[in-house]
């Protein structure tokens, strides 16, 4: 058993998540259920989270589960949410991911050192946290979450215009999902971190576990110079319409 309480606290949020009653098991391959409402992956799709040695699986119908549960075994946990391996278990048609899931803690916490002043704050969904939202491609915008955060926003500008911004959206379990966004033209400059940096505090200090999901190698690195520890990994598949597994 994993006494980690970041671990225990991390995987305590995905069962909850899943929507029905499902652990993570470290021995006899993933834990595959039947779970049509589950948050780990978009409605008919199969959603795979591994947390450490251990996994968790979602299918939309028995059908499929039987046929994930088959496929996946002897399976290696560190490949499950490969999307290579799991196409050559499983016909797969589509593929979100794998995104890396990474938690902090209060102590571990490094936060940004800006030199100069400190984040502003704005309430969410404010104007100029929409027109930063509309500066930036389609995909950056949809990315980072910006839009559905619950907490306030901690923002950085550059004349009047806000060009990076973090908040938070609240999760089951107290947990704090990060997002953040920088315009492309700012990048590189240590604007992430120190927005993130501000909206971590606010989570921190709320009792909240901060949660940074993330593809983007420049986004781990965020979350990794502010402590966050990686540990585990998001992926979402749809399978053909009439899988068959040989």
């Amino acid at each position: 058993m994993d006494t980690d309480p970041l671990m225990a606290r991390a995987r305590l949020l995905w069962e909850s998540l899943a929507g029905v009653p499902v652990s993570f098991a470290a021995a006899g391959g993933p834990a595959v259920v039947t779970a049509p409402a589950s948050a780990l992956c978009p409605p008919g799709w199969v959603g795979i989270v591994l947390l450490g040695d251990a996994a968790v699986v979602t299918a939309p119908t028995d059908g499929v589960a039987g046929a994930i549960r088959r496929a996946l075994a002897g399976v290696p946990a560190p490949s499950l949410t490969d999307p290579g391996a799991m196409a050559r278990a499983w016909p797969v048609a589509e593929v979100l991911g794998p995104a890396t899931l990474a938690y902090l803690s209060a102590d571990d916490f490094h936060p940004s050192r800006p030199g100069g002043a400190e984040a502003d704050r704005l309430p969410a969904g404010h104007g100029d946290l929409l027109r930063l939202l509309a500066s930036v491609s389609e995909e950056d915008a949809g990315e980072c979450g910006l839009d559905e955060i619950t907490s306030p926003a901690f923002v950085v500008r550059d004349g009047a215009a806000v060009v990076a911004a973090a908040g938070y959206r609240d999760w089951p379990g107290d947990t704090a999902h990060l997002c953040v966004l920088t315009a492309p033209h700012v990048r590189g400059r240590g604007l992430a971190r120190q927005v993130a940096s501000a909206a971590t505090a606010h989570a921190l200090a709320a009792g909240c576990l901060p949660q940074w999901r993330a593809r983007p190698a420049a986004s781990r690195g965020v979350a990794r110079a502010l402590g966050f520890r990686e540990l585990g990994t998001q992926l979402s598949v749809r399978g053909t319409q009439s899988p068959t597994i040989s």
